[in-house]
């Protein structure tokens, strides 16, 4: 199945608030204005809008997510150090989303969050965002580069006229820095790759989805995605090769073992057969009240092969990063 590319700067809302159906399609590049309407009455509480940033390295994985729900603002760092397999983490969930500004366009501008124990700020420029964050345990200094002539990959994805999400994956960012944590210094390695996850759409009430990426030195990655986007006519699997995306349009059927998570994740269809073997799972689950949320990351190393529609295929062996299965009541 071929996507539509999208060339050009373009809004994702019409006027009422309703997707506009020329935004339907992908880009190399954030091209979309996500100009969501957030309104009171019937609809409200569907809006959602967040900034996840993973990384890992040789030595240690780094999770930091800012997001605005509506009804709650939901935030949280996360650290593990590999060799030992110890965990940080640090939550904080604030009533009505206070607090929290996120911009229309992906990749650009101050991100800025204090919200109890946590704190973060990511300063974002097209080729480099400053991400600092700090917790009672945690403390982070990051510096995230992606080469200029590098491309990412977003996707509008339509449920309907009233459901959308626009989601941008920036793959194979190099990073470096340093982690704090518990009063002791750390750095994060010169073999550490980041990805950013920016999300902005109205969602149903109930979603679940599977989230995959691997990412490896020059420029090279993969994103897999599954369940939220079947049915839709828009995926958001790609290939990242020397900087350049290739897009894979075919939905994908994931595998896995939800009595032991450890155990491989499978991701198979056309021109994909990739499988992801953990070397740590982190769980994270959230019950208040009509808000809930439920994940399991498998952090990994991928094998396998994907194809795309281009023809371009990537032998996915040593890309590092995860695969998580998620469920929302949100």
């Amino acid at each position: 199945m071929t996507e539509r590319e999208i060339t050009a700067p373009i809004d994702l809302c019409r006027e009422d608030g309703s997707l506009d159906p020329d935004a339907v399609g992908w880009a190399r590049r954030p091209l979309h204005r996500t100009n969501l309407r957030r309104r009171l009455g019937r609809g409200w509480g569907r809006t959602k809008r967040w900034e996840y940033w993973g990384v890992v390295s040789a030595k240690y994985v780094v999770g930091v997510q800012v997001s605005a729900l509506d009804y709650a603002a939901v935030h949280g760092l996360y650290v593990l150090e590999r060799a030992s397999g110890r965990e940080w983490r640090q939550d904080a969930t604030v009533p009505l989303g206070r607090g929290v500004g996120l911009h229309d366009h992906a990749a650009e501008g101050r991100v800025a969050v204090t919200s109890g124990p946590i704190r973060v700020v990511a300063d974002q420029q097209r080729d480099r965002t400053t991400l600092t964050a700090h917790s009672p345990s945690i403390d982070l200094d990051l510096v995230l580069d992606r080469p200029p002539a590098q491309e990412s990959m977003s996707v509008v994805v339509p449920w309907s006229s009233s459901r959308f999400q626009y989601t941008l994956k920036d793959l194979a960012l190099t990073a470096r820095g340093s982690l704090v944590l518990d009063g002791v210094r750390r750095t994060l390695g010169a073999d550490a790759y980041a990805v950013l996850d920016h999300g902005r759409g109205v969602w149903p009430y109930r979603a679940a989805w599977n989230w995959g990426v691997g990412n490896g030195p020059g420029g090279t990655a993969v994103q897999l995605g599954g369940r939220w986007t079947d049915g839709t006519g828009s995926t958001e699997n790609a290939l990242l090769v020397d900087g350049v995306v290739h897009k894979i349009g075919h939905d994908l059927v994931w595998t896995y073992d939800r009595r032991d998570w450890s155990r491989p994740w499978r991701v198979e269809g056309e021109g994909v057969d990739a499988t992801l073997t953990p070397f740590h799972v982190r769980t994270a689950s959230t019950e208040l009240g009509v808000l809930g949320s439920h994940t399991h990351q498998a952090f990994g190393t991928w094998r396998g092969t994907a194809t795309a529609d281009d023809g371009t295929t990537l032998d996915l062996a040593g890309l590092v990063g995860w695969a998580e299965e998620a469920r929302n009541r949100w």
